[in-house]
């Protein structure tokens, strides 16, 4: 493992945009298509509460492979959302998604100790609720309690998946490689995280409240941000693999 400087966080985000700039439309469509399968996933009868969960660390593999591909110079197609279901890792990215959706239900029930469980009812909810009916300072100080409690088992996972399906690790190496890696380049982890939150929240937060101010058309401002959103999603999901390529390297074979 590489030693990181503080720096390299701003420069993952770089990177992130640069990786999508090549190839924005195909990235694009990737992200979208992923959007459409998890709604068609969460359909399902009984599975489809867990299951899109489950399958996070199997998809995030599709977006270091198809970023891995970009700067390879090779065009990402739609197929490549299936790279991770395709290798032969795929039980064990199953298993480090059954771990994944444990870390995020026990960060909830954690964080009912201290919202009477608004967060609980935000997520879980069937239809949407009422802000009137969900307490905010309770569900703000619960999301903090949830954000703290998971960032440990967030560390663990961060680089657990490509571990898994590109050094071959079981997955509890690949989870205690991923916590110690991420714990030794904190800083900056943490940098990055500062930019994210900018540029990903703060920025787009501070527009809506622009636009709206502007317009007064609270639902023409939110379906105007929606493609702005998915934008800077895709881009983050970009991020991803030059973090990982500059602590661990590039793959040897995918």
């Amino acid at each position: 493992m590489s030693q990181i400087h503080p720096s390299a966080g701003w420069s993952w985000v770089k990177q992130g945009f640069q990786l999508f700039r090549r190839q924005p439309a195909e990235m694009l469509t990737l992200f979208f298509a992923y959007m459409f399968l998890n709604m068609a996933i969460s359909l399902l009868p009984l599975l489809g509460h867990f299951m899109p969960l489950l399958l996070i660390p199997v998809f995030a593999m599709s977006f270091m492979h198809a970023s891995f591909l970009i700067e390879q110079g090779v065009k990402v197609h739609p197929g490549v959302l299936l790279a991770g279901f395709r290798s032969p890792a795929l039980p064990r990215l199953l298993g480090l998604g059954c771990l994944y959706l444990l870390a995020i239900s026990l960060a909830t029930l954690i964080s009912q100790l201290v919202d009477d469980g608004a967060l609980y009812q935000l997520i879980s909810s069937q239809k949407p609720l009422d802000p009137k009916d969900v307490p905010q300072g309770r569900l703000l100080l619960g999301m903090l309690v949830a954000a703290l409690s998971f960032l440990p088992a967030l560390m663990a996972f961060w680089f657990a998946g490509p571990l898994i399906m590109w050094h071959r690790m079981s997955v509890g190496k690949a989870l205690f490689y991923s916590f110690f890696s991420v714990k030794r380049a904190g800083r900056a982890f943490l940098v990055y995280a500062a930019a994210w939150f900018v540029i990903s929240g703060l920025l787009p937060a501070m527009l809506v409240e622009i636009l709206i101010a502007m317009t007064d058309n609270t639902v023409f401002v939110i379906l105007l941000m929606m493609p702005v959103l998915a934008l800077l999603t895709t881009i983050r999901y970009c991020s991803f693999y030059p973090s990982f390529r500059d602590i661990f390297g590039k793959p040897d074979s995918l």
